[in-house]
């Protein structure tokens, strides 16, 4: 079991999105995706997503809101991921050159023509909607299968 955050860091109009293309043997290369990763030992899902964004992007997020929990059951084959979805508008800093690749202010009406995984077209709209939820997405060898969500 392994929980992670993913945080989408927007400012008015767009949103930082991260083209994972620089780092060896990742699942997610070649996608477009929000910012985030795995807890450390003893972290909130806010210090960690906090502690990940800065890492990834040089910016500092204050005020992250939390939009909703998806399971993702052996997404990369090996275990079960738990990820906590939010957005940040409150920020500081200049970007840096991430290591993990390059990161681009895309117009939020152009995010679902990016690379994306197929699941994250379903979800991130709702994080631009004022309702909570709790999804499972699931894939077999990078493709989506099936997903369930309940709103709040």
């Amino acid at each position: 079991m392994q929980l992670a955050t993913l945080c989408y860091v927007i400012d008015k109009d767009k949103t930082l999105m991260l083209h994972r293309i620089k780092k060896k043997n990742d699942v997610h290369e070649g996608k477009w995706n929000g910012l985030g990763g795995k807890f450390e030992h003893g972290e909130t899902p806010e210090e960690c997503v906090i502690r990940e964004v800065k890492e990834e992007s040089g910016l500092l997020i204050k005020n992250p809101k939390l939009h909703g929990f998806i399971t993702f059951p052996m997404f990369d084959g090996k275990k079960d991921w738990y990820v906590f979805l939010f957005t940040a508008r409150e920020f500081e800093g200049n970007l840096i050159d991430s290591h993990e690749g390059f990161l681009k202010w895309i117009p939020n009406d152009k995010l679902l023509e990016l690379n994306l995984w197929e699941g994250d077209k379903i979800f991130i709209p709702w994080l631009f909607q004022d309702k909570f939820f709790s999804a499972k997405f699931i894939y077999e060898n990078g493709t989506l299968k099936s997903y369930n969500v309940k709103f709040y």
